[in-house]
């Protein structure tokens, strides 16, 4: 049965992405100019467990458009993974009287809405800089930390040669390699290391050797956490090659920053997408970035099987690297 929707909650939830700001700032907005009220729930499942819930302004969002982080903070909630958290959550949506609660986050967070789709609508942003969500092509966050990653790469291959050394970078993705991919072919990597696909130490031993042959006496290694222990490959590398290696790991580097103007387009399009959502009644929905168009998807498609490894831009990566 259509029914009006007066009161919209919206949390950040999981790890921060550049671009959960804009999209805030766009449910916020959206939703004043229907006509709704939006409260930000801070440090997400947990400050919805403990009713940390207040209603936002047009103002409460002014600036943020490009600033990282998120505005309303993030908590991992243990809380939340357990019948008694759940029911708690959606007690505190009820008292405060929301009718549809939007969640901006990975697939984890988006379970975690799913437990409250029995009282209140629900829709789903996604937001990981992992760009592994599947059913949309982009996830908030992801082109920012690749520029992160490119531009702290730029400035280590000025180290790289001036020294004449190998340097081994370690970027996130415990099982995603697609920052590591696409870093690595923008920046020239010489290898690029992923958990979806088996490395051979040997093959980039040999294919350092052969660019030393020839007069290269730097490189650039890529490696997406998941792999291995940089410090390791990095021993392993130097052991049987004899060159010198230092090691990087950007860590939550990558995180933060203002998001890329892509981010920002794609997290305000989301935003308002999914107050269109909630207007129309409908739940259990998610935003999704597909073929450069803004498309709402049932939630369960973010549960489905991740897209595909790109191997042929791998495989051009390491064309483009002999």
């Amino acid at each position: 049965m259509s029914r009006v929707v007066q009161r919209i909650g919206v949390l950040t939830s999981g790890g921060d992405a550049p671009g959960m700001n804009a999209a805030l700032r766009a449910v916020v907005r959206k939703g004043i100019y229907h006509g709704v009220k939006v409260y930000g729930i801070s440090r997400g499942y947990e400050g919805l467990i403990h009713g940390e819930i207040q209603e936002m302004s047009i103002g409460s969002v002014a600036d943020i458009v490009l600033r990282g982080g998120t505005l309303l903070k993030t908590a991992r909630s243990q809380e939340m993974m357990t019948p008694e958290g759940q029911q708690k959550a959606l007690d505190q949506l009820h008292k405060h009287q929301i009718d549809a609660l939007v969640v901006i986050g990975g697939d984890g967070s988006f379970r975690g809405a799913q437990t409250l789709a029995r009282g209140i609508q629900i829709v789903g942003i996604p937001g990981t800089i992992d760009n592994d969500i599947p059913g949309t092509d982009l996830t908030i966050g992801f082109d920012t930390a690749v520029n992160t990653v490119i531009d702290a790469v730029s400035k280590i291959r000025d180290t790289a040669t001036s020294h004449e050394r190998t340097f081994i970078v370690e970027v996130m993705g415990r099982d995603c390699g697609n920052i590591a991919l696409q870093a690595g072919i923008a920046c020239g990597a010489e290898s690029i290391l992923v958990p979806e696909i088996p490395y051979d130490l040997e093959e980039i031993c040999d294919k350092l050797k052969r660019g030393h042959q020839r007069g290269k006496n730097h490189s650039i290694i890529i490696v997406s956490e998941g792999v291995g222990k940089a410090y390791e490959i990095g021993e392993e590398l130097r052991s049987r090659t004899g060159f010198e290696t230092r090691i990087t790991i950007l860590g939550h580097l990558q995180r933060g920053g203002n998001p890329s103007a892509l981010d920002a387009v794609i997290a305000a399009s989301m935003g308002g997408k999914a107050v269109e959502i909630i207007l129309a009644n409908e739940t259990n929905k998610m935003t999704a970035y597909v073929n450069q168009v803004v498309v709402s998807r049932p939630l369960d498609v973010a549960y489905g099987e991740r897209r595909p490894f790109n191997q042929d831009l791998y495989e051009l990566a390491n064309q483009l690297s002999i």
